[in-house]
């Protein structure tokens, strides 16, 4: 007898209980994939900042700087640094989908997680198809991103929700299998899978965000944060486009604003990325209790097909010749009856 489904509030309770219990491991584990990127990012127009600030004097001391393609060159290399890191936390954050199934695997037994590296290195050990799959997910939203694709490209996403945790978990299926079946396990959930998202998605993208933009703003950080911004923003050339839009708006551009807009922006980018964890323990957990079914459907399939090989294999020597015998004359229209008689002993 199988076990009862879990219902979207035991998915839910499950996936918040595994997550909060190791909740300082996977902040741990998260944080040069959120904070490198942040200051990879920071690195790039800090350096640029700089550079264009100092080119006009490096231009009198260097005249070899006097060439734009120069210029450009040394553009490029100012950015490196930054970029290499941006680039490195990315990727560490891309491995992290299919690295935190694999932990999951380890709360479901014992409740808790360790050996990250191990798992980080299951998923780079398949990192062709993990570059295959992530390629298609790419393709899938750059289709999505057309206005009129929106609303099939928002439905297909529910249903292709499951394919890391199926890439993680079987292993044997190809990049393309992992939609399928993620296809096939949401088909006939759609409306618990969606409730699931939008609940998901609601606590991590903005509830949570927020009660830290709040926190952050009451003690004072997003404050310094705006004032380090500020700085990057001013040498843009804000009063030119203010007078452009000048017959609309007076100040549409008004610098603290937007530093401070800026400075949210990243608290919530930071508090949504380090939240990966707890959406990945979610669908693992939802794809558990769908795939149960798959696989209990599968067994009694087998068993169905093994009781069928069964019977026709306790057939008697000349049942089978007879059976034999009508696939090789059948198309003849040899009497049956001809048969049976040829088969049987004579008195």
């Amino acid at each position: 007898m199988s076990k009862k489904d879990k219902t979207i509030f035991e998915t839910i309770l499950t996936a918040f209980k595994l997550y909060f219990s190791n909740f300082s491991k996977f902040i741990n584990y998260m944080t040069f994939p959120v904070l490198g990127s942040l200051t990879g990012f920071a690195l790039i127009f800090s350096l640029l900042y700089v550079y264009s600030k100092s080119i006009p004097s490096l231009i009198q001391k260097f005249e070899i700087l006097n060439n734009y393609n120069v210029l450009f060159f040394f553009t490029i290399l100012v950015t490196l640094p930054g970029l290499v890191i941006f680039l490195k936390a990315c990727w560490e954050y891309l491995i992290a989908y299919g690295a935190v199934n694999s932990m999951y695997d380890n709360m479901r037994k014992s409740g808790k997680v360790y050996d990250f590296n191990a798992h980080t290195e299951l998923i780079k050990r398949r990192i062709f198809s993990f570059i295959g799959l992530w390629t298609l997910v790419g393709l899938f939203w750059m289709v999505g991103f057309f206005p009129l694709f929106w609303v099939p490209a928002a439905v297909l996403g529910i249903f292709f929700i499951l394919i890391f945790q199926i890439f993680t978990f079987e292993p044997n299926l190809s990049p393309i299998n992992c939609f399928s079946k993620s296809l096939y396990l949401i088909k006939g959930h759609f409306a618990q899978t969606f409730i699931l998202l939008v609940l998901i998605t609601f606590f991590t993208y903005f509830l949570l965000p927020q009660l830290f933009v709040c926190i952050f703003e009451k003690i004072g950080f997003t404050n310094i944060l705006s004032s380090l911004i500020s700085p990057l923003l001013e040498s843009y050339p804000v009063q030119e486009i203010n007078e452009i839009f000048s017959a609309y708006c007076k100040n549409c551009i008004n610098i603290k604003t937007l530093s401070n807009i800026f400075a949210i922006t990243i608290i919530s980018y930071a508090v949504t990325q380090y939240t990966l964890p707890l959406r990945s323990i979610l669908w693992c957990v939802w794809y558990d209790n769908l795939n149960k079914n798959y696989t209990e459907s599968n067994k009694k399939t087998n068993k169905t097909s093994k009781k069928n090989i069964s019977k026709k294999t306790n057939l008697k020597p000349s049942e089978k010749l007879m059976i034999e015998s009508n696939k090789k004359f059948s198309s003849k229209k040899i009497d049956n009856n001809i048969l049976k008689r040829a088969m049987e002993k004579d008195d």
